[in-house]
């Protein structure tokens, strides 16, 4: 593999371009190992690829507690969205997902990009040293297809991150494609098309592969089943998006969490029923108040810093529903008379999806799909192609599981709304905290309505603005998904050190 550019030479064009104190790090610039030759190579090497997910690894020469693959996706998906509110101003860069602040040097971008790729240059030697030995015995293959799930994750969730919808423009520059451990450095971006291509094109390939199941924790054919209709329902293949959901469902593997069991389904997410793949967590894994994803966001006293909460916004949505099952996972912190805390003039409600794994406040193991998703893509898939018999069929599945038997849709929609309006509705409640919500809104061309108090609201206070007055198109009030900041910059790493690949605007 070629090298691009010197580190000094790296070094002195950021210091010209104004930015300070910044290495350098190119998207592929990660160590690759040597050729898989044993079953045993080939498994440890992979099983070093599902660690990157989840583990602290250094960065530019140091370990930051803060920087892990999926505390960032989180933070970077949720905090941007509706259904959590930014507490108070902080110095931590997620606090730019908030208030659309955003730049080519903060620092969780410029790692989620690094160990993005990381994990795609280590799958890639994989992919390249087993397709170059010629073995196809079912373990090889099996492994080889974990493989290229991983990497049609990795690509499809940079390209959510870093460019634009594929229904708003498929057109316009999307991520870098790595594609093999032996190509060049510098490269162009790939539009948002080609990219999804590569995805749909990798993740069909690993469910061919896939034949010999290992548990949830790792990749499966139908963990890449549930990647194709998420793929599929954001490109509007409505046809396919139905039919791998379909596959999902009918498969036999998994089945809802019922009203007694969903408040356990997170917490126990390496057994649950509903769990299509998880990265897996253990007692080891358990970081604490630092660098845990669960920390921000629920705090028992003393567990995490407890600083975001469960929106207004979302939680105005549920009130329709006080039996709703799904309220289990948010958590009002109240005061000695009973009444709900407030910090900054915020209701204090904790959210408690990653917490509590063998009792832990700060430790699970995140679903990354499950069946229930299935279904509302199904759902989504259904309302778009015109049947919303079967789109509300689907939505009353989840609804039946939730503890709302009592209030379901029977084919017949509410006055006033679509069946695309129910099926969003209930892709809120349900997804929420997972990473979903500001997909979900801008890839149907959607606005994110902010207009509760919070400190994404730059600029304005609590005491001295009435929210019902503040100017229409105030950027942090309502985000149109038109607004070019509903996506991050590309980092400065890869930008200054590729100058293929061309900044968001």
């Amino acid at each position: 593999m070629k090298k691009i550019i010197s580190i000094l030479f790296v070094i002195l064009m950021i210091a010209v371009s104004g930015c300070k104190n910044l290495d350098v790090v190119p998207s592929d610039a990660t160590d690759t190992n040597t050729l898989i030759k044993t079953p045993e190579g080939l498994t440890n090497a992979l099983n070093g690829a599902y660690a990157l997910f989840k583990d602290h690894i250094s960065f530019n020469g140091s370990v930051d507690m803060n920087n892990m693959y999926l505390r960032q996706f989180y933070q970077l998906s949720d905090f941007a969205s509706d259904d959590i509110v930014c507490g108070q101003i902080t110095e931590d860069p997620l606090f730019y997902s908030f208030n659309l602040s955003h730049s080519p040097g903060q620092s969780n971008t410029r790692f989620y990009w690094y160990v993005s790729y990381k994990i795609i240059t280590g799958v890639n030697t994989i992919i390249d040293a087993v397709e170059n030995s010629g073995k196809n015995d079912s373990q090889t293959q099996q492994l080889l297809g974990e493989c290229y799930f991983l990497r049609a994750l990795c690509h499809f969730n940079l390209v959510r991150l870093f460019a634009q919808p594929y229904s708003v423009n498929s057109a316009a520059p999307g991520i870098i494609l790595r594609l093999s451990a032996n190509e060049e450095s510098k490269k162009a971006r790939s539009t948002v098309a080609e990219v999804y291509a590569s995805v749909l094109e990798d993740a069909e390939k690993a469910a061919t592969l896939m034949t010999v199941p290992r548990g949830v924790q790792y990749a499966s054919r139908e963990a890449a089943w549930a990647l194709l209709s998420r793929v599929n329902l954001y490109k509007e293949d409505n046809a396919k998006a139905i039919a791998y959901a379909t596959n999902v469902i009918n498969s036999g593997k998994f089945s809802l969490e019922t009203k007694a069991t969903y408040p356990s389904l997170f917490a126990q997410a390496q057994s649950s029923k509903e769990t299509i793949f998880c990265v897996a967590f253990t007692a080891v894994d358990d970081y604490g108040k630092f660098g845990s994803i669960a920390s921000m966001i629920y705090s028992d006293g003393n567990s995490g810093w407890g600083e975001e909460f469960a929106s207004s916004s979302l939680r105005s949505l549920m009130s329709k529903h006080p039996e709703d099952i799904r309220w289990s996972y948010i958590i009002p912190s109240k005061n000695g008379d009973g009444t709900i805390e407030k910090k900054n003039g915020i209701e204090v409600y904790y959210i408690s999806k990653f917490s509590f794994q063998g009792g832990l406040p700060n430790l699970s193991s995140p679903i990354l799909f499950r069946l229930a998703e299935m279904y509302l893509n199904r759902a989504e898939a259904l309302a778009k192609s015109g049947n919303t018999a079967g789109a509300l069929a689907d939505v009353d599945a989840i609804r039946t599981n939730r503890g709302l038997e009592a209030s379901l849709y029977n084919g017949v929609l509410p006055s006033g709304a679509s069946v695309l309006d129910v099926v969003l509705d209930e892709r809120r409640i349900e997804l929420a905290f997972e990473g979903q919500r500001t997909y979900d809104v801008y890839r149907n061309k959607r606005k994110l309505n902010k207009a509760y108090w919070g400190y994404h609201l730059q600029g304005l206070k609590e005491t001295d603005v009435d929210l019902s007055k503040v100017p229409s198109g105030y950027q942090n009030i309502e985000v149109s998904y038109m607004n070019p900041r509903i996506i991050y910059f590309l980092p400065v790493d890869e930008v200054l050190s590729n100058p293929l690949a061309i900044q968001n605007p």
